[in-house]
């Protein structure tokens, strides 16, 4: 009993995150609330406050479902040992990223709350500040990629990596963002790859 207790919470925070993901999606997250989340998952809004303090807790448990595995896999694409060399993991893992946002509605919904759906004022400056800390772990784990790709001297350009990273940090941040606005797909979702490629190609020693 207690262990379907459990489950039962658990399919309930579920259903709560995913009903909190439409609402942002159609309303905007600063026109939402949490009654418009408690009707859309069909609980009670106190169903709500057990499983969440409030909507910017509701919104972290968005963002972590898809930061948190991005940041995971470049862990494992950025930073472990690898045949590829790694000015290729660094084009490959900003590519699987694409393919997941193609293969992957949650992620696409989230990423189109977080960055044309919400407006980072008030309780929500403190959620800006931690997708920009995030962002600072992302452009870490590219620098380490390009520092090994400074040693295997496969750079063209004299520039630290540090700022390859950032440049790099910022070109990806900048292509998602279009690639996010771009819904009919007719400027930037159907050559992300290709202008990731360009861009990688750009400081490859030839």
């Amino acid at each position: 009993m207690v262990r379907k207790t459990k489950e039962d919470a658990e399919l309930t925070r579920k259903r709560i995150i995913n009903s909190a993901r439409a609402v942002f999606l159609a309303r905007g997250v600063s026109r939402s609330t949490l009654e418009h989340i408690a009707a859309h998952a069909e609980v009670t809004r106190g169903a709500v406050y057990w499983h969440f303090k409030n909507k910017t807790d509701i919104f972290h448990a968005i963002r972590d479902q898809v930061f948190l595995p991005l940041i995971d896999r470049m862990d494992d694409s950025l930073t472990l040992a690898s045949d590829e060399d790694p000015l290729t993991q660094i084009e490959n893992s900003l590519c699987v990223t694409f393919d997941d946002l193609n293969n992957n509605i949650e992620m696409r919904q989230t990423y189109e709350i977080m960055m044309i759906k919400c407006e980072y004022v008030d309780e929500f400056s403190l959620v800006l500040q931690q997708i920009l800390s995030n962002c600072s772990s992302i452009t870490g784990k590219i620098k380490l990629a390009y520092e090994r790709a400074e040693q295997q001297n496969l750079l063209a350009c004299k520039h630290t990596p540090l700022a390859l990273a950032l440049d790099t940090h910022l070109f990806f941040g900048g292509l998602l963002h279009m690639w996010v606005k771009d819904a009919d797909g007719s400027m930037f979702r159907n050559q992300a790859k290709e202008l990731i490629k360009s861009h990688i190609n750009l400081r490859r020693k030839q």
